[in-house]
């Protein structure tokens, strides 16, 4: 069907063009909001009809009659209407909807993935500073980057992920503080324990392990504990490196990886970030006041200047973010997104001000930001506040041990991300309808099994006569298979991976109406092959929509 889309717009392009010069841009199709009204809808007529000084549906008439007399509408079009004002309403024949079925059997994984665009993305996101454990809302972000980046792949682009973390500062001296405390003996409550000191059990368990002499290791660092508790140096590396592992392995259980992990350290030792406030200088877009250094961000649309520099000579903390962009620039990557918690609003006009006043080709608008909000974990109608592991927070590893990866996936994704979100431990664990991410997965796993029942070569459908596929139910299915590639698109120009979620309850809907509709196994060979291509196609498409959100497409529930 996607062929037949083509060729469709291809005639009406050309038809519009004829009616005057440069409207072949109007080609485009609409989904009618009512189903009965048709397949597709165009409102074209109506944007000619006043620059034709035309009546909209004398506009409508005509290209009625010039469309239908083109080979690719008759050959595919059962029917124009036109209504109201001048809509122009088409019903497929069976024929053009039968087509994605096939479309999608011979595509098989790639099915709505675009060609390579030869263009690089770098998307950012968890970028948890190794002071705990990740909680529920790095839970969220992970999903997040996770599937824009499985939807960038889909469009062509070619993806990095990258996690960014502050290596250094008040809140790892913190840590290191802490856990230098619960080596001594020391723990909370106790005389002597710092106010500012972190209190959850794990910073028992670094200290542990630190006097053992242990050895930790994360993907990007390995550290040994000297056993010296004086050796407060050791300890913070020490620290660093076991909360790194532990976010591993976080990250590991919800089958998320990084090609870079990149150290804000690096950016100071490397003369980055001094290099980065000389081009600001050297642009004229600084001044000096009181002590400090600042960025004339009001010339790029910021609400009022920022500081760069404090009087005390260190810097503000948008100052390395200005430093990291650039680089992620000169690195190659035309286009960034960063996922982060609405509470880095405010960085945005700041960091964005920053990159042009550098006066270093940067494109306005660099880099994409998707904010998220945090999550609330509900269970037994009551909210789960705290974890024992953290002491203060709900971990991401609390929620999948409670439910599973798949859940917390599916879950984190199917609200936009800058809205708030319960986590209902009960739904997640519930085995019914009301449950999405079991709802969509038992689609797959009920065509399963009737693939399963039949026993033939799936490969084999995609040739079988798809022409049996004509009630109502097998078309509403055809036609939402046929929406997916444009889903897609969409959903990546828009990061929106909740509209997959969306999608997919729609898809296992459609499925189940059919399903209850019309036996599939029949006697007559040729409509049982029909049939058991349509749910064949159906599972595909379940199953690449799944993927996209890191969820697993299960054969058996």
């Amino acid at each position: 069907m996607l062929s037949v889309k083509h060729d469709l717009l291809a005639a009406l392009a050309a038809e519009l063009e004829k009616l005057s010069p440069g409207a072949g841009a109007k080609a485009v199709f609409e989904s009618p909001k009512v189903a009965a009204h048709g397949d597709f809808a165009c409102t074209a007529a109506m944007q000619l009809a006043k620059p034709l000084k035309l009546n909209p549906r004398q506009v409508a008439e005509s290209l009625k009659s010039a469309l239908m007399a083109t080979p690719a509408w008759a050959q595919w079009v059962d029917a124009i209407e036109i209504a109201g004002p001048g809509f122009l309403n088409v019903r497929l024949k069976p024929a053009a909807k039968q087509e994605v079925v096939r479309e999608v059997l011979q595509a098989g994984e790639q099915f709505g993935w675009q060609s390579a665009r030869n263009e690089r993305v770098l998307v950012e996101f968890v970028s948890a500073n190794p002071t705990g454990p990740l909680h529920v809302g790095h839970g969220r972000q992970a999903a997040l980057g996770d599937a824009i980046c499985n939807l960038f792949q889909t469009q062509g682009w070619d993806v990095w992920r990258e996690f960014y973390y502050n290596d250094a500062g008040v809140q790892i001296q913190t840590l290191a503080n802490s856990t230098q405390c619960r080596a001594k003996g020391l723990k909370p409550g106790d005389a002597g324990w710092p106010e500012s000191a972190y209190n959850g059990d794990y910073i028992g368990d670094i200290a542990t392990d630190f006097l053992a002499g242990k050895t930790v290791k994360s993907d990007d660092r390995e550290f040994t504990g000297s056993g010296d508790a004086d050796d407060l140096d050791g300890i913070r590396q020490f620290a660093v490196a076991y909360l790194r592992h532990e976010q591993d392995l976080d990250l590991k259980a919800f089958q998320v990886k990084f090609d870079n992990y990149y150290l804000e350290s690096s950016l100071y030792t490397s003369g980055r970030v001094e290099a980065a406030v000389n081009k600001l200088i050297a642009a004229g877009k600084t001044y000096e006041q009181d002590g400090a250094l600042w960025l004339k961000s009001t010339d790029y649309g910021d609400d009022k200047d920022r500081v760069m520099r404090k009087s005390d000579g260190t810097y503000t903390y948008f100052v390395p973010d200005v430093a990291y962009h650039i680089t992620k620039f000169e690195r190659g990557f035309g286009k960034v997104v960063n996922i982060q918690g609405t509470d880095h609003h405010g960085t945005i006009a700041r960091v964005r001000a920053g990159l042009q006043a550098a006066n270093v080709g940067i494109p306005q608008g660099y880099p994409d930001y998707v904010l998220h909000t945090m999550v609330r974990v509900m269970r037994g109608g009551e909210e789960v506040k705290i974890s024992k592991r953290a002491g203060s927070y709900v971990t991401l590893r609390d929620l999948i041990e409670w439910t599973s990866k798949d859940a917390v996936r599916f879950f984190l994704l199917s609200r936009k991300p800058d809205t708030e979100y319960i986590f209902d431990i009960d739904l997640a664990l519930a085995q019914n309808n009301d449950n999405p991410v079991y709802y969509v997965q038992y689609a797959h796993a009920r065509i399963c099994s009737v693939l399963a029942a039949w026993g033939g070569d799936v490969a084999s459908l995609a040739s079988v006569d798809l022409s049996p596929l004509e009630g109502p139910q097998a078309q509403a299915l055809m036609l939402q298979l046929a929406k997916y590639p444009d889903m897609l698109t969409a959903a990546a120009q828009d990061f929106a991976p909740h509209d997959v979620t969306f999608y997919l309850r729609d898809l296992a809907a459609s499925y189940h109406s059919y399903y209850d509709a019309e036996r599939i196994l029949v006697d007559d060979e040729p409509v049982k092959l029909a049939r058991l291509a349509l749910v064949a196609a159906t599972a595909r498409v379940l199953h690449n929509g799944l993927a996209v959100l890191g969820v697993s497409a299960p054969s058996k529930m």
